[in-house]
């Protein structure tokens, strides 16, 4: 465990340096809750979200401008009640000492086993996508496992942030859980904590800087990134069904979300169905974007980016087609229709950039190969997205590429799953969580070896020669 002299030589915020001291000591002094103490810990969480419901929707709507409540309902207090919910359910046989092989040299009585240990104060740095799940799904894993967490939300939650800091307080003690507001930029400081584990989730670029302030204190690092997440749909897969999911995922949360389809591979040929399939959804779906279900750009800067890289694209020769003719949205309010921008080229920003908005490029592909490659080309993605009703189509291209994770037939959901683990892979990350793999990013899995009071092994003690020379012969011929 760090010691506190190290942290005030970063010459880091007061608030940071004093509440990471006390929780040091409470870990200290308490470095292994018991089942009790964790499942109480995720029933507060529970409870903290049906008592506060109302509050926490009404936070991130203001946080955003206009936030769907609805798709705050279903992506963010649901997610989290059904997260701490299982967590608890599940955490007594996450618990347990596994029991592990001995090899020839330690029979017959001696035992091998691991079992996991809080690895003592956990830093979470918060998105604002997603501010109340990415706040409280990694505090599940992080509880679940026995630690003490400070949490450091976005600057563009705000309110939210003030909230938290409101509601915490009656159900955690600081030396347990504590959250701060940005303040101003402060993520930094913050992220040059000595934490026993520090997790991130945020863009590839901040990912980089977050990684080496990690660096300095050697402190472990689990970073959930981004990128351009493919989607491929086959010749096989009926069009309008494919456009009725990629629209519920592209236009979920105004399409602010990680795991997003970045761009979409459409057979030749198919680019028109597949455009009047799309338009059709968006329009059924979202009569009037100013209603309250579509959800806004979250400020002026990303508007202005996302309003930029498709005037890019029109200017290099792209074709941007509406998908909700005749809505222009309301951009006093960020609310941005949805496009499909057709005819793309590599040197367009729209194929260069995460896109984190409601821009949906279009590509053609010829064959299957000719998708492998240009996915292969190109930065490895959080997540991948193929429509094929046909298994050897699925597992050619699952073999053939690499991603954080997959949804066949649908887009998202892989997220959503608690019994999946959730993470990335090259520049869209590194490490998991949900479930039992996010138990184990927050825990030590120590290993342990008990010898018996006879031990095979004292046969093979020197003087080499003679009996423990042929015991080690006879024991290689086993191996062979």
């Amino acid at each position: 465990m760090s010691n506190h002299s190290e942290v005030n030589q970063l010459q880091l915020p007061a608030e940071f340096t004093r509440v990471f001291a006390l929780q040091q000591r409470a870990y200290a002094s308490h470095r292994n809750p018991g089942l009790a103490v964790r499942r109480e810990r995720l029933r507060k969480i529970h409870r903290m979200m049906i008592a506060h419901k109302d509050e926490l929707i009404a936070a991130v709507n203001r946080d955003y401008g206009c936030r769907s409540s609805f798709e705050t309902r279903l992506t963010e207090i649901f997610q989290v009640q059904d997260a701490a919910l299982d967590a608890c359910k599940r955490v007594k046989s996450w618990m347990k000492p596994q029991k592990r092989r001995l090899d020839v040299t330690q029979y017959p009585l001696a035992r091998a086993w691991t079992f996991p240990q809080p690895v003592g104060v956990i830093g979470i740095v918060v998105p604002w996508n997603f501010p109340i799940a990415m706040t409280f799904q990694p505090l599940i894993c992080a509880f679940a496992a026995g630690n003490r967490a400070m949490v450091k939300m976005s600057e563009n939650s705000a309110h939210l942030a003030r909230l938290l800091q409101t509601i915490i307080p009656k159900y955690f003690a600081e030396d347990e859980l504590a959250i701060f507001d940005d303040g101003n930029g402060r993520g930094p400081a913050f992220t040059q904590l000595p934490f026993d584990h520090l997790f991130f989730t945020g863009s590839p670029q901040t990912g980089r800087a977050v990684m080496a302030n990690a660096a300095r204190n050697l402190t472990p690092v689990t970073l959930e990134l981004g990128g351009k997440s493919p989607c491929v749909v086959a010749p096989d897969y009926p069009v309008r069904k494919a456009a009725e999911r990629i629209l519920w995922s592209k236009m979920l949360n105004a399409g602010q979300i990680c795991t997003n389809v970045d761009y979409v591979l459409i057979p030749e040929g198919n680019v028109g169905a597949f455009v009047q399939a799309a338009r059709a959804v968006a329009q059924a779906r979202y009569p009037d974007l100013t209603n309250g279900d579509y959800t806004a750009i979250i400020d002026q800067r990303q508007y202005d980016r996302l309003l930029a890289m498709l005037a890019d694209a029109r200017a290099k020769g792209a074709t941007v087609v509406e998908l909700c003719p005749g809505q222009s949205g309301d951009a006093a309010r960020r609310l941005m229709p949805p496009y499909a921008v057709l005819n793309v080229t590599d040197d367009m920003e729209i194929m260069q950039r995460e896109i984190f908005g409601p821009l949906l490029p279009v590509r053609t592909y010829r064959t299957r190969e000719e998708v492998v490659a240009y996915i292969g080309a190109r930065p490895r993605p959080l997540a991948l997205y193929v429509y094929s009703n046909r298994r050897e189509l699925q597992d050619y291209y699952l073999n053939n590429t690499i991603s954080g994770g997959v949804t066949l037939n649908d887009g998202l959901l892989h997220g959503s799953m608690h019994s999946l683990p959730f993470g990335g892979t090259g520049n869209s990350g590194m490490g998991h969580y949900h479930g039992i793999e996010g138990f184990l990013t927050f825990s030590k899995l120590r290993p342990v070896f008990k010898q018996s009071p006879w031990r095979a092994l004292d046969m093979l003690m020197p003087p080499y020669a003679g009996r423990a020379s042929k015991l080690l012969d006879f024991m290689m011929k086993l191996k062979r």
